[in-house]
Order: structure tokens, then sequence, then C-alpha cells
């Protein structure tokens, strides 16, 4: 477990906890490691969870899947984001979307309960963690409504240039990486991948913007439609 401290010390949830409390703290959370191999579900939608997720090593997609079978990527996690928080702490205990592994990956399970109740001891780290975890609640709800701006845009175009736009301002450069393949932004953005594919080609034509694989660099402002 102490081969994690430092991906751990990264985490929004453990920001401000001392390396030297995370052993003990991890131990009154009462933590589990857990791995699953590339493509395995960690959770299918609708699984009953108790526990926090913390990424510690690998990559997970959460998915939603409607019911004639077509699947949404809502996000992409890499360590060490956190998932099922929402679930535990409205009390639903189900999760609203399917967790997979896309390459073998490490979580760190967490009771729930341990996290938000001060335990017996009275760790002195207990209060800090409970407002981290409010923090991380908020900034997960900033990002899910940046999720709904993109989504909001009535045309493939718009909703593309809408994600790359955000991506810039979230790197404060014109220039970066997404984190999905073609399917899988085409999956994210809920736009068929033909489409997608037909306007970045012509985009990139116009000089608005350029790409390879992954990589992304905004040319020129053109939020206008036609």
């Amino acid at each position: 477990m102490q081969k994690f401290f430092p991906i751990l010390g990264n985490s929004a949830l453990f920001d401000g906890i001392s390396a030297e409390d995370l052993g003990a703290m991890l131990n009154c959370l009462g933590a589990i490691l857990k791995t699953y191999d590339k493509d395995a579900i960690v959770y299918f939608e609708g699984d009953r969870v108790t526990d926090l997720g913390l990424l510690v090593g690998g990559r997970l997609h959460l998915v939603k899947n409607d019911v004639w079978g077509n699947s949404t990527i809502v996000t992409e996690l890499t360590p060490p984001d956190m998932f099922a928080e929402s679930a535990v702490c409205s009390g639903l205990e189900t999760v609203p979307v399917s967790v997979i592994a896309k390459e073998r990956s490490e979580i760190l399970c967490l009771d729930y309960k341990r996290v938000v109740t001060t335990c017996s001891s009275s760790c002195s780290f207990h209060s800090k963690l409970i407002r981290n975890m409010i923090s991380v609640l908020a900034w997960k709800n900033i990002m899910m409504s940046a999720k709904m701006e993109h989504m909001s845009k009535r045309t493939t175009k718009d909703k593309l240039l809408s994600y790359l736009s955000g991506e810039a301002g979230r790197r404060n450069s014109k220039s970066f990486e997404i984190p999905y393949n073609r399917q899988e932004l085409a999956d994210y953005l809920s736009v068929e991948r033909s489409a997608l594919s037909a306007e970045m080609s012509k985009l990139k034509s116009d000089g608005v913007i350029d790409y390879r694989k992954n990589h992304f660099e905004l040319l020129r402002e053109t939020l206008t439609n036609n």
C-alpha cells in the first residue's frame, strides 16, 4: 500500500494530509486494494455500492447505456481520480453508470461512512478529510455542468468546438492532448463517429484546428454557426 502514497498525496481527497498520517488514515478508513484486468467491469449500472473508489493505477471509463444498447462515455478517470462518491453520498447506494477498466487498473476502496464520520480516536486528519470530500463533490458538479454545456449544442461541429475550447481553457493552452480516441470522443459527445470525423476533417481543412491522433491545436476562433 505504501507504494501508492505519492499518488494519494496528489489526490484532492487527501489534500493537506501529511505522508506521515497516510498509513494510519488508510487503516482508519478500512482501505482495501482491488485490481482489475483490461475491459473488466468494476461496476454495472445499478450495482449496489457502499465504498468510495480511488483510482491509483490504470484508466477507467464511466459509461451510460440506454435501453437500446447505445453507450455514452460520461468521463474518463486517471489516477488519482475518485468515483462512486455521488452514489454513496446521496444515500441511493447504486451506481448510475457502468465503470469499466480500459487497462489493468488498481483501485483503493474506502468505507464511505468512515470517511465522513469522525472516528472514536478523533484522528487529527479527519475534519480535513471531510472538508476535502465536500470540495471534491463541488468540483465534480462543475465538471458535469461543463459537459452539459457541450451537450446542449445543436450540431456535431458545435459540440466538438465547445469541448475543444473547454479543454484549451482548462489546460491554459491551445495545444493539448485529449484522453479519448475517435470512437470514445464520439461516445462522449453523443454523436456518430462518421459525422465527428467529417467535421474534424472540415475544420482542419478550413484552418480552424489541427490534430494528429489525440493531439489537438486550436488555430483560430470560429464558434459561429454556419
